[in-house]
């Protein structure tokens, strides 16, 4: 694992990259500043979290919705299940079978 970048330094380019001028784009700022374009989205992501200019999605949050989507294909399954015997079953029932 490479050794991480001194905190001064993502300051600094993060504070780069907020006061870019228009047509400057993140790849350029990475690359001269010797970083990955992810790398630097990555710590202006973090940086915004924690400044409060955007909300951190809550750990158990995303776990939880992970568990309620995991149900909900299930659920889902299940209803197709039931649909295809119900239709079967109606169609043993018609008078002439």
């Amino acid at each position: 694992m490479p050794k991480p970048y001194p905190k001064e330094f993502r300051e600094n380019v993060i504070e780069v990259a907020r006061s870019r001028e228009a047509g400057t784009t993140l790849k350029k700022i990475a690359k001269d500043f010797g970083i990955s374009e992810s790398c630097l989205t990555n710590w202006i992501a973090i940086a915004d979290r924690q400044d409060g200019n955007k909300p951190a999605a809550a750990v158990s949050d995303s776990g939880e919705l992970r568990e309620a989507r995991r149900r909900i294909r299930l659920l889902e399954q299940e209803n197709e299940v039931l649909r295809r015997a119900a239709a079967y079953l109606s169609q043993a029932n018609l008078p002439g079978k």
